[in-house]
């Protein structure tokens, strides 16, 4: 990706190896799998969750949505233990990040104001090792990345990238920036009202029902992944992606797919479990919105479609 000296993002905290925190406090408090689940459903679909928990695939990258959720009620200010500066992320990563961060705020304030809405950036918490604290709930490393609707961040693992490249063999700068695009798109979702209507739908819904308009809501943020990715300039008017990035992302999104994942955790596929998509629907998500680069395109029918990719 073509970012050269591109500025970095200052909407970002570290919460570093040495924060407080832990399970203790949520769902009357002492941790264990009780407080622990409704985080594990709250990641971008990686399968750091089912080292965690064998064949528990009620997945969310959305904090607050497809179960989880933890205690809305709690303030950010309560829930976040967070110092800028702190040290838990490699500099370069960071930089990286933040190059990527910075970009999608660029590119979403211009897109969005055709809808006239004005874009109000997420903030992203890098955490490690020790918990962090989420208005979601308590975040941990073997989590990975999510949304948390109500702080309104994105907390990413600072040894997630690691996992992705090594794990499940999709490396690349573009697979690593399309966690970050993703993880943006559930905050666009928050922006427009999105994610609100899907609550609410999934509070009336049976389980899986409710695993059904999760699919719908992750593809989506794939979608508008996609769209970011068309639309990313550098201050010179330059694309971002370059010849081989779009392929980087597409492995990624083949390797986290539900029916690919519980392939090869459990040896078989329960659709009516997905709670992300197959991997062929988040391949077709994330090119619909690569070549669409409009985020019009990114329809939720259309994209769950069972032919869809």
């Amino acid at each position: 990706m073509r970012f050269g000296d591109e500025r970095e993002s200052s909407d970002w905290v570290d919460d570093g190896r040495g924060s407080t925190g832990g399970l203790g406090g949520f769902g009357g408090g002492g941790g264990g799998l009780g407080c622990l689940l409704p985080l594990v459903a709250s990641r971008f679909g990686i399968g750091g969750v089912v080292i965690l928990v064998i064949g528990y695939f009620l997945l969310s990258s959305i904090g607050g949505i497809g179960g989880g959720g933890g205690s809305p009620g709690l303030s950010p200010q309560s829930q976040v233990s967070s110092a800028q500066g702190g040290g838990s992320v490699d500099p370069t990563t960071r930089h990286f990040v933040l190059q990527v961060l910075a970009s999608t705020e660029d590119t979403w304030t211009k897109l969005l104001q055709h809808d006239g809405i004005q874009y109000k950036p997420t903030k992203l918490h890098f955490y490690s090792e020790a918990d962090a604290k989420s208005a979601c709930g308590a975040a941990q490393s073997a989590m990975g990345p999510f949304y948390c609707p109500n702080d309104n961040s994105i907390y990413l693992d600072s040894e997630f990238f690691n996992e992705l490249s090594q794990k499940f063999q999709a490396p690349g700068d573009f697979a690593e920036a399309y966690v970050i695009a993703h993880e943006v798109g559930h905050h666009v979702q928050d922006l427009m009202g999105t994610l609100d209507q899907a609550h609410s739908a999934q509070a009336r819904a049976s389980d899986t029902q409710g695993n059904h308009i999760q699919v719908g809501i992750e593809l989506q943020a794939d979608c508008y992944a996609g769209v970011w990715a068309a639309n990313a300039r550098t201050p010179e008017g330059q694309p971002v992606m370059q010849q081989g990035d779009f392929e980087e992302g597409m492995r990624a999104a083949q390797a986290i797919g539900d029916d690919t994942l519980q392939r090869e955790t459990q040896g078989t596929v329960v659709p009516d479990s997905f709670t992300h998509g197959t991997s062929a629907q988040r391949m077709n998500a994330l090119r619909t919105g690569f070549q669409s680069g409009d985020p019009a395109a990114c329809d939720i029918q259309k994209l769950e479609s069972p032919t869809a990719g």
